[in-house]
């Protein structure tokens, strides 16, 4: 299967000027990957309420901007696709549609993998999301969120679902009418979306997004009110007695 003619890159952000940027410029470096020559690539980044610089940020990276004041995550993504697919100049057939946020860093070989996916017969790709290991959060969420990872398995085929890290066909997309107008949990209404109507969906944590491990939430219900429980339970932990191993006692205590 050949891949697909262009690419399509959606990301949603509210009052993100800070963060957007190295966002941005991670997505160009994975759009200059050699496994992408000759492929069109088109990021649109959907200014959602913004009351900053978020519109003005994306311009200046080249990225394509629309502007909404939903205040819904699912539809600022579901608009954001649209347009993407719009101009993709591939008539929204063949293309290839890649979400991430606005405080996260794709690896620069992201595009390229999924697009590898795709000419396998995938026809949509479910990654995981990452800490940087310099935050206090990065292990309790590591093992957490592998908890149920079979020890020494390469190939996870695992249970989370992250807008940070998707990508679907625009085919398989529009079969299951896109994502839904939620506030939150609209990629995982998506990815079950597709499931249900027996689309191949690959989980795989072969390819994780870096995201920032800020505790105040841009989405109600979203990664950064998960990271916040995390650190209120962390804190409320008694400290670990000397002599114990502390990641033990912490994937005990989960």
């Amino acid at each position: 299967m050949s891949p697909p003619p262009a690419v399509a890159v959606v990301v949603p952000a509210h009052d993100e000027e800070a963060l957007l940027p190295a966002a941005l410029d991670a997505l160009d470096t994975a759009a200059r990957h050699p496994a992408l020559a000759g492929v069109r690539v088109v990021t649109v980044v959907v200014a959602d309420s913004c009351r900053d610089g978020t519109a003005a940020a994306a311009r200046r990276a080249g990225a394509l901007v629309v502007t909404t004041d939903c205040r819904n995550p699912g539809l600022a993504r579901h608009l954001g696709v649209r347009h993407a697919l719009d101009r993709s100049g591939a008539g929204g057939g063949a293309v290839w549609v890649a979400t991430t946020d606005a405080d996260s860093t794709v690896p620069p070989g992201w595009l390229a993998y999924q697009l590898a996916r795709a000419r396998e017969g995938w026809q949509a790709v479910v990654g995981t999301v990452t800490l940087p290991a310099a935050s206090p959060l990065e292990l309790p969420h590591r093992t957490r969120y592998e908890a149920a990872r079979p020890p020494g398995t390469a190939d996870w085929h695992h249970p989370h679902v992250h807008g940070a890290n998707l990508g679907v066909s625009a085919v398989a997309y529009r079969d299951v009418g896109g994502f839904p107008p939620l506030a939150t949990g609209e990629d995982r209404a998506l990815v079950e979306a597709l499931e249900r109507r027996g689309h191949r969906v690959l989980r795989t944590a072969r390819c994780p997004v870096l995201t920032s491990p800020r505790l105040r939430a841009r989405a109600e219900g979203g990664f950064g009110d998960y990271l916040a429980a995390m650190e209120r339970e962390v804190d409320a932990r008694p400290p670990v007695e000397p002599g114990t191993d502390g990641n033990l006692a912490l994937a005990a205590a989960d």
